[in-house]
């Protein structure tokens, strides 16, 4: 069996549309929605491609009219983008968005894994870098083989004891320092972290025709083509 798991999708139909991957089963870990130009061609994709999903702070703010709780760097960039997503998904979405679970236990070929969005204390909010040693305490919260977890768009693979925690870094909004796409595949028993360019500039140009301010515009730019702010 061959699992690709992604993350942090925000709204970048193009790189989503773009993946390369053949696969038996799609796990999506959340952020399907905001800074991105098609929040809604993602959500209609997620929902009819994915085996599971699960809810991130992005997609919960769109779901239920709240703030997604952003660092101050992106804080402008996420309420100019949330108040677009909210304004051109669909009530069918925004409910599919709010009903997605915070977090699911799912076994395959007799290994355990929980997924979450952020981290199994804070599924949601929870911002906790590879090298943390918070990881440690939340492997207490659950009682699986793996931990897979998105959030930061950093992809990682850490092994802490017999038990692996994974991220498998931003398909669409990556901050790995490249534009290219990241995510994560388990076959056979192993994990592989994973990269694909794709036409960014295609994003980009869409991102320009919605007329967002030109600080905004410039932002989110810079972090498609550099994978940094």
């Amino acid at each position: 069996m061959k699992i690709a798991i992604i993350s942090d999708l925000h709204g970048n139909y193009e790189a989503l549309r773009s993946f390369p991957e053949k696969y038996d089963e799609l796990w999506v870990l959340g952020d399907l929605v905001n800074y991105g130009p098609e929040p809604g061609q993602v959500v209609d994709f997620v929902k009819k491609k994915s085996t599971v999903v699960v809810r991130g702070n992005h997609d919960h703010s769109i779901g239920y009219d709240t703030d997604p709780r952003c660092t101050p760097r992106y804080q402008k960039m996420a309420d100019v983008t949330r108040k677009y997503t909210a304004s051109v998904v669909t009530k069918k979405q925004k409910d599919y968005l709010r009903e997605l679970p915070l977090n699911l236990e799912i076994e395959r070929e007799n290994v355990r894994f929980y997924l979450c969005h952020a981290k199994p204390s804070d599924p949601l909010y929870g911002y906790c870098p590879a090298e943390s040693d918070e990881w440690v305490k939340e492997l207490d919260h659950v009682k699986t083989d793996v931990l897979l977890v998105g959030h930061t768009h950093t992809p990682f693979v850490r092994r802490i004891g017999e038990r692996l925690v994974v991220n498998p870094g931003s398909l669409g909004q990556p901050k790995t320092g490249k534009p290219d796409a990241c995510y994560a595949v388990w076959e056979n028993g192993s994990f592989q972290l994973k990269t694909f360019p794709y036409a960014v500039d295609e994003t980009i140009g869409r991102l320009r025709a919605l007329a967002f301010p030109a600080d905004v515009t410039n932002d989110l730019t810079t972090v498609l083509r550099t994978g940094s702010v």
